[in-house]
């Protein structure tokens, strides 16, 4: 069903590192077309577009995933997007387009968005992790050695999803984006953007959720999955 908001495994998993394991990325897929996650050991950013995974890596380089029965996801959340809303805007902050969303979507504090931007870009700042150096290492560790990057007048796709705040722990609170050129050679975890103009917004809000969690695997089992508000937004924020 459309817009209906599939995630395998929670937030707080990763944050205790638990990332050696995980689903294929085909499993996932199965879900949505649409959506955000990381990969084996958090090596680099996940996007999900019109049904393709990217691979967002921290020396700059993206990969297009061609083989997702193969590669392995520790956390993904997707959709299959169909936006219930549609417009034009000006978007001068991610504070600007929490607004909007806002506007948008005034009885959606505690319901899920799919969120969906297609434009020119005039700075967008992302960053990308370089993952694990050890098993079990913590996702505020691996943030600490994340890379950021600035692009100018770039045109290119936002992925995302807002969360409600009660998921806090188990997805992450709020506007959570990630980034690609259209020639997907650029991207990763928005930090902050301002568009060029009006760019196309898309958005649908989602009541229907349904998580999987890792079956088998002695990192999740062990983990003490303690939810870590100020972590979470120190290395999602």
């Amino acid at each position: 069903m459309a817009n209906e908001l599939y995630q395998y495994s929670i937030i707080s998993a990763l944050m205790d590192g638990v990332a050696s394991h995980g689903t294929p990325i085909a499993s996932v897929l199965a879900h949505g077309d649409h959506g955000l996650g990381t990969f084996r050991s958090m090596d680099g950013e996940m996007i999900v577009l019109d049904g393709a995974v990217f691979q967002m890596k921290s020396d700059g380089s993206i990969i297009p995933i061609t083989d997702p029965a193969e590669t392995i996801t520790p956390f993904a959340t997707v959709t299959r997007f169909q936006p219930t809303e549609r417009t034009r805007a000006t978007v001068t902050s991610k504070q600007d387009l929490a607004a909007l969303l806002n506007r948008l979507f005034p009885a959606a504090r505690n319901h899920f968005l799919a969120i969906r931007l297609d434009g020119v870009f005039k700075s967008i700042n992302v960053r990308t992790a370089g993952g694990q150096c050890f098993p079990r290492e913590g996702m505020v560790a691996v943030a600490e050695r994340q890379t950021t990057h600035t692009f100018h007048g770039v045109r290119g796709t936002v992925v995302g999803f807002r969360c409600p705040d009660w998921t806090m722990g188990v997805n992450v609170a709020g506007d959570h984006m990630h980034f690609i050129s259209e020639d997907r050679q650029r991207g990763g975890h928005i930090l902050a953007l301002e568009t060029e103009g009006e760019v196309e917004v898309g958005v649908a809000m989602m009541s229907k959720f349904h998580v999987d969690l890792p079956e088998g695997d002695d990192e999740f089992n062990e983990a003490a999955l303690v939810k870590d508000e100020k972590g979470i937004h120190a290395v999602e924020g």
